[in-house]
């Protein structure tokens, strides 16, 4: 009875899923279709295929090592959610991997992608409630939001979040931990600018870290 029901379930997660993925494409895309249509402009193509190439490739690449990478760890239903909604990195992926944390189910379980499910969609609701007051309080907030006593706690959003979540994985099993530490120290150091890239080094340093992790597990070194 159990496997029937969570067949069914995520039967109905990935109908809906690629549903809503569907849906985000289009809506994304009539933006400058409607706009067009409405002012009777048409676009320059060559220009839109420059720009397609210099970009499209690394967003690619991204898109498949983030769907390989965050796809087992958020579970089907918590994946379409992130995926459509956006900002997995810096928002969906710590606040999933933190309330599955919490409740202490294990990532790629059933209650787990539950838990992940539900942890991104109230995400995305509190995100989507902050931006709208955002929005609205835009003129009354800018002189706050731009003070240069906030300056350093913007400039290190990233780096306290996922230093809040290194710490616990770091507890666990530190042995996993020394050799994707090692490799984007020894990158950064060599070239700092590359953290302006950390879209694209998170999933690598994974692909790394699991690679790592399984040569040190068939060593008997875990």
């Amino acid at each position: 009875m159990k496997n029937q029901i969570t067949k069914t379930y995520r039967e109905r997660v990935h109908t809906w899923g690629r549903t809503s993925l569907v849906l985000a494409i289009l809506f994304f895309i009539s933006y400058p279709i409607i706009t067009s249509i409405y002012f009777q402009e048409k676009p320059d193509f060559q220009v839109i295929l420059k720009g397609l190439l210099a970009v499209a490739p690394i967003y690619w690449t991204v898109g498949i090592i983030e769907a390989l990478t965050f796809g087992p760890m958020l579970g089907s239903g918590g994946a379409y959610l992130g995926f459509v909604t956006g900002n997995l990195t810096a928002m969906k992926v710590p606040a999933a991997i933190r309330a599955m944390q919490i409740a202490k189910v294990e990532p790629n379980s059933e209650e787990g992608e539950v838990i992940s499910t539900i942890a991104i969609a109230i995400s995305s609701i509190v995100t989507t409630i902050i931006l709208i007051i955002g929005m609205l309080l835009l003129n009354q907030l800018t002189p706050f939001l731009e003070s240069p006593t906030l300056a350093p706690a913007f400039a290190n959003i990233l780096p306290a979040l996922f230093g809040g979540l290194a710490v616990v994985f770091l507890s666990k099993n530190s042995k996993i931990a020394i050799a994707p530490i090692i490799l984007m120290l020894i990158l950064f150091l060599i070239k700092p600018s590359l953290s302006s890239s950390v879209s694209v080094l998170i999933p690598i340093s994974v692909l790394i870290t699991v690679g790592v992790a399984r040569f040190m597990y068939k060593k008997n070194w875990l």
